[in-house]
Order: structure tokens, then C-alpha cells, then sequence
């Protein structure tokens, strides 16, 4: 096995972000090991595709869905990429291997209404936490950022001057994304709450303790605040980025205004938005042809 070798390749040459590079490793050793229990072996050059085959119908009779198989065969086929560059395989066994069909699913999104109410004055409070979290939600959903950008960010990113913030994406690609000046008055009174408290603030979001904000407690707080105002299944700082794509467009905005707004590298992975406002004019015309 070369997890190692390949992990160090699509850090430092492909650039893949941290969290891909866990679910890469994820996904790795649950093959091995799957191999090594159904047939004795994790000798790379002595699995051939009808093992890989065995190891996704495993994974169907487990219950796991098409689109997370999918993204496990993605890694499967990026090392077999990298393994057959090396000279270490001669064959790639992965050319004979399909992928499961997936359902197209509409990004899950909360409605205009409801984030307005989100935002409604004295929803959050005065204390640093209080504006802290506001900030961070108002953050995600004017801008569309991922949440490794929003972890990201530092001090020097945050332009309230220029009213716009750069934002290291996939790829470590910079953008530049532009707010409004309704944010600049909230990020004036965070830096002020947080200054008062730390120094030499290591990111430009914190913790009550003055450390760099970590996943799970973005996640916390989205999923707590969204669920003040949307019964929606799902609550994650991703939504708020298709809430962000979604809302631009329903109202009017370029596709591909939208594109670089969100950092997609090919127009397609936008496109996916333009269904939720497709479903919208369905409805509306429904509702309103005389003969719908």
C-alpha cells in the first residue's frame, strides 16, 4: 500500500483541502481492510476489478447511499490514477468498475422569509458570542463562502473599507467576494467586542477562549440558529451557501456572476441552482395560468 505517498500527493501537488484529504484516507483504509478480510490480501497489484466490485456491493447491501459510494469510488480512481503514474500497476482496474446511478436531489435551501426573520433585531443579543454567531451567519449567507473559508479568514482578508473579503477556496484559489455596507457597521462592532477581550486574535473569528473557530462549533451554532426559524431535516453551514446560490438567482442574478461568487471551477456545479428556480415558476404558473 502507498496511502501515504498518494495522501502527500494530493495535498502538496492537487492541492485537495484537509477535509477531502481525511475522506480520502477514510475511504482507503476501509478498502484495505475490507480486502484484507475478504481475501487475505492488501497487496495493491493483486486486487483486480471484480474485488473492487465485491467491496460496492458490500457497501449497497449495507445500506450506504449511491452518491456516498460514488464519492468513494472518486478516491478509488484518483489512486489508481496516481499508482499507474508511479509504474507500480501496469492495469487499472478501476476503467472496468461503474458507479451506482444517483437521483438527482434540488439543494435544500430556507426561504427569503425565514431568513429575514432569522436576522430580526434582538435575536441574538449584546455579549461577544451573541455578535460573533450573527456576524458568522450573516458572513455565510451574504457571501456563499464553505465553511473552510469562513475558518479561514483572517484579519487582513476582512476589507469593511472596501467592502469585500478574499477567501482561499479548493485549490488554495484566492477570490474576492463583495458585501454590503449593512456589514460593515457588524463587522466594526465584532472586531471592537473581540479586541477587548484578545490580542493577537489568531483568525478573524474566534472562540470565547481566542482560538481559531473549528468545525464543530460552526456546525453547533448554524444548526441551533437555523432551527429558531426552518424545520428543514437539514441545518448545516452548506445550506446557507445554497441559500446564497439560490436566492441570488431567484432574484435575478448572472449565472455566472454566481460562478465566481461561489468558486465553482465549471459552470455545471452552479447550473444545479437554476432547478430551485425552475421548480419556483412552475409554481407560480400553476398558480396563476387561468388553464394550469
Amino acid at each position: 500500500m502507498n496511502i501515504q505517498s498518494f495522501l502527500q500527493y494530493i495535498q502538496f501537488e492537487k492541492r485537495f483541502s484537509p477535509h477531502t484529504l481525511l475522506a480520502y484516507e477514510s475511504d482507503l483504509t476501509q478498502f484495505f481492510e475490507y480486502q484484507k478480510k475478504a481475501y487475505e490480501t492488501d497487496d495493491v497489484s493483486g486486487i483486480n476489478h471484480p474485488m473492487i466490485r465485491s467491496w460496492i456491493v458490500s457497501m449497497m447491501e449495507q445500506g450506504i447511499t449511491p452518491r456516498s459510494i460514488n464519492r468513494k469510488i472518486t478516491t478509488l480512481k484518483t489512486f489508481y490514477k496516481f499508482l499507474l503514474r508511479k509504474g507500480e500497476i501496469h492495469l487499472n482496474p478501476m476503467l472496468k468498475v461503474l458507479s451506482p446511478k444517483t437521483s438527482k436531489r434540488l439543494p435544500v435551501f430556507v426561504e427569503e422569509v425565514k431568513m429575514d426573520l432569522l436576522f430580526q433585531e434582538g435575536n441574538f443579543g449584546k455579549d461577544f458570542e451573541a455578535i460573533r454567531d450573527r456576524l458568522m451567519l450573516e458572513f455565510l449567507y451574504a457571501t456563499g463562502m464553505r465553511l473552510s473559508e469562513l475558518i479561514g479568514l483572517t484579519d487582513n482578508d476582512v476589507n469593511a473599507y472596501e467592502g469585500q473579503l478574499k477567501v482561499l477556496g479548493k485549490r488554495n484559489k484566492e477570490r474576492i467576494i463583495p458585501f454590503t455596507n449593512k456589514l460593515k457597521g457588524l463587522i466594526k462592532e465584532y472586531r471592537e467586542e473581540r479586541d477587548q477581550h484578545f490580542t493577537a486574535v489568531p483568525s478573524f473569528f474566534v472562540t470565547d477562549k481566542g482560538k481559531t473557530l473549528y468545525p464543530k462549533l460552526v456546525y453547533r451554532i448554524v444548526t441551533s440558529r437555523l432551527g429558531d426559524v426552518t424545520t428543514l431535516d437539514k441545518k448545516s453551514p452548506h445550506i446557507l451557501r445554497h441559500t446564497f446560490a439560490t436566492h441570488m438567482l431567484n432574484n435575478g442574478a448572472d449565472i455566472n456572476s454566481v460562478k465566481e461568487l461561489l468558486g465553482h471551477a465549471n459552470l455545471s456545479a452552479t447550473q444545479v441552482y437554476t432547478h430551485n428556480t425552475i421548480e419556483k415558476l412552475k409554481q407560480a404558473h400553476k398558480q396563476a395560468h387561468p388553464r394550469a
